[in-house]
């Protein structure tokens, strides 16, 4: 490495030379005193730096433009991806009616059909929550490319006119720059450290058009990379609106079955028999999760050990989104059987996927699925007053989780035994069913 380096030195020597023997009268004219004594104030402290400084400056050079290389070769990839995301969007729609073929052989068991229904609406549901997620990540990608994209085109504007200048100065000087530096020279060895100080210039300005060139690339790219990133999430956002538009066609599907069926004069008493037994087993469910917390509950007064008590507070309002009460609690004409029937809840409408909040401090002792009441949570608030939340679209809890007052626990949906998108609230106390009015407030 050393002899290849003061071999380069004296080529650069003898170039120099060269020079001089072919445009003699340039090379000397250019040595008037005021010029060289001004060059020399110039480069003094350049030409005499060692050659471990020179080779590390050529290194941190080479290393910007290889760090530059390596985002080029990211953008490209991230380009790349991004059109593949676009494409995935566009072939991965649910078809709509593909699945109400395949649901058509279920409509004679409602209790199948609606249960077959809601798992096709949760997994439509799965690929909405991916798809928002999707969403905010793109829009984090899109902000960081966009501060990317403005740092390189500074960089590319200093480049540019340091570049200028550089260029400016070659201009003025021409070949005597090199010649005033060679003329200078008061030994051999300084000839040498001379000539090595040219060649390290020669180098920077490679290096620094070179770096210029890829930052250039860099920007193009950048800007490549927002377009398309801009495009996944303009396809993203499209994406979720037609399968909110799928959700809601399955939901309209089955609650045209759900009251073809109950409407049905032909066999009215089957009707009004099996949405009893429906009813019959949904309390035996919750009444049988109340047992088991009661027992706990007594295996831990037996051990000295704390159970969770209700403090009396009143209940924050858990469906904030909601646009009306649907239906009240207390006996009431069923909408659909078109008979008197106890409704243990209020129906609270609200729009598909709003937010579904914890009334109050508890625990959490259900978080599941039923064909009746669909997606249901049942959280226990302690000396026996319970929470029930039926029909949502997603659960965000699970069983044994303890949630605080106002916290969101669940999404606004249709499933079980729905006619709309709309939060059931029920509030159990010792066993029994109770007005929630007695703990919430419009």
């Amino acid at each position: 490495m050393v002899t290849v380096k003061y071999l380069r030195r004296i080529l650069c020597i003898l170039l120099c030379i060269s020079i001089v023997f072919v445009f003699p009268s340039q090379a000397f004219a250019a040595m008037d005193d005021d010029t060289v004594d001004a060059e020399d104030s110039e480069t003094e402290d350049s030409s005499d730096d060692s050659d471990d400084s020179e080779d590390s400056e050529e290194d941190e050079d080479a290393e910007d433009t290889e760090e530059i290389k390596e985002r080029i070769k990211e953008k490209e990839k991230e380009i790349a991806q991004a059109k593949e995301e676009v494409e995935n969007l566009k072939t991965g729609l649910t078809d709509v009616e593909k699945i109400k073929e395949e649901l058509e052989t279920n409509k004679n068991n409602l209790t199948n059909y609606v249960t077959e229904l809601d798992t096709r609406l949760a997994n439509i549901q799965e690929k909405i929550d991916e798809y928002y997620e999707l969403i905010s990540r793109k829009e984090l990608e899109i902000k960081l490319t966009t501060e990317e994209l403005n740092d390189s085109i500074r960089t590319q504007e200093k480049q540019y006119e340091a570049m200028k200048q550089r260029i400016k100065f070659m201009y003025e000087k021409g070949n005597t720059l090199y010649l005033e530096l060679l003329f200078s020279a008061e030994s051999f060895a300084d000839v040498i450290n001379k000539a090595d100080y040219i060649e390290a210039l020669s180098a920077y300005d490679r290096n620094q058009l070179d770096e210029y060139v890829k930052v250039t690339e860099l920007i193009t790219l950048c800007k490549e990379d927002l377009e398309t990133q801009k495009d996944v999430l303009d396809e993203a956002l499209l994406t979720v609106q037609e399968e909110e538009v799928a959700i809601n066609s399955l939901i309209g599907e089955k609650e045209a079955q759900i009251v073809a069926v109950s409407s049905d004069i032909s066999d009215k008493e089957a009707a009004i028999r099996e949405y009893e037994e429906e009813i019959e087993a949904q309390n035996a469910e919750i009444a049988a999760l109340e047992k088991a917390v009661a027992e706990e509950k007594e295996r831990l007064a037996a051990a000295n050990e704390e159970t969770r008590i209700y403090d009396g507070g009143m209940f924050t309002w858990p469906c904030p989104s909601f646009t009306r009460i649907s239906d009240e609690y207390g006996y009431r004409i069923h909408p659909i059987l078109n008979v008197e029937q106890f409704h243990n809840g209020v129906d609270m409408a609200a729009p598909y996927g709003s937010s579904i909040l914890a009334a109050y401090d508890g625990d959490v002792i259900a978080a599941d699925y039923s064909s009746s009441m669909g997606n249901y949570i049942m959280i226990d608030h302690g000396d026996g007053l319970y929470t029930i939340y039926m029909h949502a679209s997603a659960l965000y809890v699970s069983k044994g989780q303890s949630v605080y007052r106002g916290e969101k626990i669940a999404a606004v949906g249709s499933t079980g035994r729905s006619t709309g998108n709309h939060l059931h609230f029920s509030v159990r106390l010792n066993g029994n069913y109770v007005s929630p009015w007695n703990y919430i407030k419009k």
